[in-house]
């Protein structure tokens, strides 16, 4: 007979609890997509973390080796608890001034724990901005690196800023709210994956980086030639594009300086002009390019937003996803412009970057013109789909337009926010007197032409 504690036996208490324990660790288990990785809490990556920049950036044999080295995973985890630093060698450094027998030592499916550590010695886990570097004056400062080594940041006499022996050639280069990438001259190499390295080979003697050649020469002028300055031309604005749409005068520089033309500054009445045109002559976009001229002022102001250095990305619904707009989604006050500021990101994206984002990432989500709605895209039948549900849309007619400063995707639906999609939905089911509520968020809009 089995002892009883309050009516119950012992017996029966212990099977409830090891069910108890079997449920928690079952639900304490990541989650798995479709293509097998963990998500973890399934928090999707924002658009505009470093980690998409970094892999959409001109960096590509680093981006390439941060994929070959399983290493998406642990950068995700990195953002996710704070800032990082990258310090991103330029391509050449990673082509033809590395070593090809250390880069074949790195490829190897054995060496993947020296792969890893090297890419990882390579970034922070803090922010650490151009002027966060110790004056020349100052004493090198130390940073822990996510590989548990360190790198010494130093600033010289003539100013030039070094992360251990590379010098920075592009400080600031990519600027995101969860980090920042500073291009520099070559690749660093940690001293256990140097040893590593000459242990295979037996040789202590090899490096892993080659030796700089000869400085090059201007033909014409038989002169050095100079390094690029390190700001650009056509650098984007300080201020967030948010601010600069905001009512009054914009503080944002007016117009940005450009790359090149007749004026030397970027013209965006004219590139929103070229756009729009381009819209009608492709065909199927018409009722897009009426909203943007006639309906609303909306062309000016993307000509305004572009002339002070904004880039923007127009998600554009074909004729037949806009002609199943209702009147009651157009008839209220500020409809047509809240329903289009959802379709322009504040990014310049392509087919190809928001496809690889997606492919890399599973869910992006994208930020808009109409805070704070996100539109989140995914993969989908081998192509990028926005939004969720009865309300989504797939990237239809990719790259109508893109000039640099302005990407146009045709999709074949029109997005709504998820909490309008509910709102929608209810007032189709319940049949009562509409009350048209006034939106005033963007009423400035009318009084500025």
């Amino acid at each position: 007979m089995d002892s009883h504690i309050y009516g119950v036996s012992k017996k029966t208490l212990f099977l409830f609890a090891i069910l108890c324990l079997s449920v928690s660790s079952i639900s304490a288990l990541p989650h798995q997509n479709k293509a097998g990785n963990s998500t973890g809490t399934g928090q999707m990556i924002n658009s505009n973390s470093v980690l998409v920049a970094l892999l959409d950036s001109h960096y590509t044999e680093l981006a390439e080796l941060v994929e070959k080295a399983l290493l998406l995973q642990t950068l995700e985890e990195a953002v996710g608890k704070h800032n990082i630093t990258i310090f991103a060698p330029r391509n050449e450094a990673l082509e033809r001034q590395l070593d090809p027998e250390f880069k074949r030592f790195l490829l190897e499916p054995g060496n993947l724990k020296s792969l890893q550590t090297l890419l990882l010695f390579h970034i922070i886990p803090q922010r650490v901005g151009s002027n966060d570097w110790p004056g020349h004056k100052s004493n090198p400062s130390r940073h822990t690196t996510l590989c548990n080594d360190h790198q010494h940041l130093i600033t010289q006499n003539s100013g030039k800023k070094l992360v251990g022996s590379a010098e920075v050639t592009r400080p600031d280069d990519v600027i995101r709210p969860d980090g920042v990438i500073h291009g520099i001259e070559r690749l660093l190499i940690p001293q256990s994956v140097q040893e590593d390295f000459n242990r295979r080979r037996n040789l202590r003697s090899i490096s892993a980086v080659l030796p700089e050649g000869a400085p090059e020469v201007d033909p014409r002028t038989h002169r050095l030639k100079k390094p690029e300055p390190p700001v650009r031309a056509g650098s984007p604005p300080v201020l967030p594009i948010y601010d600069a749409m905001s009512p009054g005068p914009s503080l944002a520089p007016a117009p940005a300086p450009g790359p090149g033309g007749p004026h030397h500054h970027f013209d965006g009445e004219s590139q929103v002009k070229d756009f729009i045109q381009t819209l009608l002559l492709y065909g199927g976009y018409n009722e897009m390019a009426d909203i943007l001229v006639n309906l609303t002022s909306l062309a000016t102001e993307m000509g305004r937003l572009v002339s002070e250095g904004y880039v923007l990305t127009v998600l554009a619904p074909n004729d037949e996803a806009m002609a199943k707009l209702t009147t009651d989604q157009l008839s209220e006050p500020g409809a047509p412009e809240q329903i289009i500021y959802y379709h322009i990101i504040p990014e310049y994206q392509t087919e190809e970057s928001m496809y690889n984002a997606v492919r890399r990432f599973g869910k992006i989500g994208y930020d808009t013109l109409r805070l704070p709605h996100k539109v989140v895209a995914q993969e989908a039948d081998g192509s990028v789909k926005f939004g969720s549900g009865d309300g989504s849309a797939y990237l239809f007619d990719p790259d109508i337009y893109t000039d640099g400063r302005i990407s146009v995707q045709g999709i074949d639906g029109v997005l709504f926010p998820e909490v309008e999609k509910e709102s929608t939905s209810f007032k189709k089911s319940v049949s009562s007197v509409k009350v048209a509520t006034t939106n005033p968020r963007r009423a400035w809009l009318s009084s500025r032409d």
